[in-house]
């Protein structure tokens, strides 16, 4: 038996309600997006990380971003299973094992295990590491806005 969730939002988005959020979000956002990282890994990332929080919204709006920025059915379609799937870079797959630890940071006693951290460092320089770590914060933000109050897929942000 399955359970149907109602596709109606509980709330507008948080970011709407209170003042000045939104703007400071998109600050946010824009500072992040000039720290040198492809828009297509932000993307990648993007996407995987609204997969493992379970948010349709943001994983809708994650593809439809990915599609914008050139990304292959291929990859879209084994973001979720990138280890298993050859079309990914080594930076891609950094980056993405990288977003899976810091968004479920309980799930192990070391939230980022120094042998990924050695890697991090090898592949991304010190502001593409902040550019990295801030966007898998601001995706984890959304998804903890937009999930809770079923927001729901391909209705606008």
């Amino acid at each position: 038996m399955t359970t149907s969730i109602a596709l109606e939002p509980r709330m507008p988005n948080p970011a709407a309600i209170l003042p000045g959020v939104g703007e400071a979000i998109g600050g946010l956002i824009a500072a992040t997006r000039a720290g040198g990282l492809p828009e297509p890994l932000l993307a990648l990332v993007h996407l995987r990380v609204s997969l493992i929080n379970g948010c349709a919204s943001c994983v809708h709006g994650g593809t439809v971003e990915a599609r914008a920025q050139g990304e292959t059915d291929d990859r879209l379609a084994t973001v979720g299973v990138w280890r298993e799937a050859p079309w990914f870079t080594d930076e891609e797959r950094v980056a993405l094992e990288l977003a899976e630890h810091v968004t479920r940071l309980a799930d192990a006693g070391d939230a980022v295990p120094d042998a990924l951290w050695s890697e991090v460092v090898r592949v991304f320089d010190e502001p593409a590491r902040a550019a990295l770590l801030l966007w898998i914060a601001v995706v984890n933000l959304f998804n903890r806005c937009n999930a809770p109050i079923r927001h729901v897929a391909g209705s606008g942000w």
